[in-house]
C-alpha cells in the first residue's frame, strides 16, 4: 500500500509569553497515512490532537510555530522549517489537503445562503470560475453524496446541524484534495447526525474523491467504526499506533489500556465491567516531565521510566508502542525458554505480539 501523507518529527510549539517557556503542543511525531486509508488519532484533552491536524492541514499560524519536521502530502514535500514554505503550502491548502475544523457548522456565514460560500471557496482557488460554474460544481457534487440540491439555496439557520457540519464537509472537498484531516467532526452532533456524516466521509473515500483520511476524535468508540489504524497520543507524543481493533482491544501501552478502561462499555456481557479512570492528571506541556511523559500515573512504571526516552519497539504487524515496559516484556518473550519469566500484570508478550495489559481483561468499545 502506497504513502499517501508522511510526517516525519513533527515539532510544533505555542509561545504565548516571553517570559514563560513555549507550550511543546506536539513533540517528534511521525505517522503514515496509506492510499484509501483513514487514520485515526486520539487522546485525552490537550494532548496535542488538534494541533498535529493544524500542522497537517498546513494551517500554521501565530501563536503556534513549526520547530522541526518533514512532510510528505500526495508526493509533494515540504520542509516545515525552510525559508518559503507558507507559499508552498498556500497553494496546496484545499487542493492537496484540506481540513474539516472543529465545530464547522459554525463557519457559515449567517447572513448568505450556502451557494454564496461554496463561490467564495472555489473563487478564491480558482478565480476565473463563474458563480454558475461554482454552485452546479457543488450542486453535483451534493448529488454524488446524496445531500439535497436545495441545501444550496438555504441559508445557515435553516438547517439542521447535522446537515450544516455535512455541507461544510462537502464544501471542503470540491477540489478534489489528496486528504481530508477532519478535526473532531463529530463533536456536538447527537448520535443520528454523527451516523450521516461517518457514511458521507465514508462515501468521500470509497468514491476516490479523496485519497485518504486523518480522523481525530476523543471517543473512542467512533474509531472502530471510521478507521483502518489508530494512533494514541500522549502529552504531544504518538505512544501506540497500529491497526484499530489490535490497539483498541488488545493494546500494548499502558496508556492505551487505561483510555479504554475509563470508557464506557456497551457490549453484550460487559455490563458489570467496572469503569477505571485514570489517576493524576495530564502533564503541562511547557515542564513535561523527563523520559516516559506517561510514568508519574502508570500503573508498571519502572525506574528507567523516569529517566530516559522510551524506546519505539515493534509488537505486532504494523503495530508499534513507545514503552520501556513492553521493551521488556518483548525481550523477556524473546529470551530462549527458562530464562526468565515475565513478572507482574500488565502488556505481556507471546508470539512475538504485546498482549494487553492487565492479562485475561477484555477492552471492547462500544459497538457499532
Amino acid at each position: 500500500m502506497s504513502e499517501l501523507l508522511v510526517a516525519e518529527g513533527i515539532s510544533a510549539r505555542y509561545r504565548v509569553d516571553a517570559d514563560e517557556p513555549p507550550v511543546r503542543a506536539v513533540d517528534d511525531v511521525s505517522i503514515v497515512l496509506h492510499e484509501g486509508e483513514s487514520l485515526g488519532i486520539a487522546g485525552e484533552s490537550g494532548c496535542g490532537k488538534s494541533t498535529l491536524a493544524s500542522v497537517l492541514s498546513l494551517n500554521v499560524h501565530p501563536p503556534l510555530t513549526v520547530t522541526s519536521g518533514r512532510l510528505e502530502l500526495a508526493g509533494h514535500r515540504l520542509s516545515l522549517t525552510e525559508p518559503g514554505w507558507r507559499r508552498q503550502a498556500e497553494a496546496m491548502r484545499g487542493k492537496v489537503v484540506a481540513l474539516l475544523p472543529q465545530g464547522a457548522m459554525n463557519v457559515l456565514n449567517p447572513t448568505r445562503r450556502v451557494s454564496d460560500f461554496v463561490y467564495d471557496v472555489l473563487q478564491s482557488h480558482m478565480p476565473r470560475i463563474s458563480r454558475k460554474e461554482a454552485v452546479e460544481r457543488a450542486a453535483e457534487r451534493f448529488e454524488q453524496l446524496a445531500l439535497p440540491r436545495r441545501a444550496l439555496d438555504a441559508y445557515p439557520h435553516q438547517l439542521s446541524g447535522g446537515m450544516r457540519q455535512r455541507v461544510v464537509a462537502v464544501v471542503s472537498t470540491l477540489l478534489d484534495p489528496a486528504v481530508l484531516i477532519a478535526d473532531e467532526p463529530t463533536s456536538a452532533l447527537d448520535v443520528s447526525s454523527q451516523r450521516a456524516l461517518l457514511k458521507l466521509m465514508a462515501g468521500l473515500l470509497e468514491r476516490r474523491i479523496i485519497r485518504g483520511i486523518v480522523f481525530i476524535t476523543h471517543e473512542l468508540a467512533l474509531l472502530r467504526a471510521v478507521t483502518h489504524r489508530v494512533a494514541i497520543m500522549y502529552a504531544g507524543q504518538v505512544v501506540e499506533v497500529g491497526p484499530t481493533e489490535d490497539v483498541l482491544f488488545r493494546s500494548a501501552h499502558p496508556y492505551t489500556k487505561a483510555l479504554m478502561d475509563a470508557t464506557i462499555v456497551l457490549e453484550t456481557g460487559t455490563r458489570r465491567q467496572r469503569i477505571e479512570t485514570i489517576g493524576g492528571a495530564p502533564p503541562s506541556l511547557m515542564a513535561p516531565p523527563p523520559g516516559c511523559r506517561f510514568h508519574p500515573r502508570c500503573p508498571v512504571a519502572m525506574p528507567v521510566c523516569s529517566r530516559e526516552t522510551p524506546p519505539v519497539v515493534t509488537v505486532g504487524a504494523g503495530r508499534t508502542a513507545a514503552c520501556w515496559w513492553v521493551a521488556e516484556r518483548m525481550q523477556q518473550a524473546a529470551a530462549p525458554a527458562g530464562a526468565g519469566a515475565a513478572g507482574g500484570a500488565g502488556p505481556g508478550a507471546g508470539a512475538g505480539e504485546a498482549e494487553a495489559v492487565g492479562e485475561g481483561h477484555d477492552t471492547r468499545a462500544a459497538s457499532q
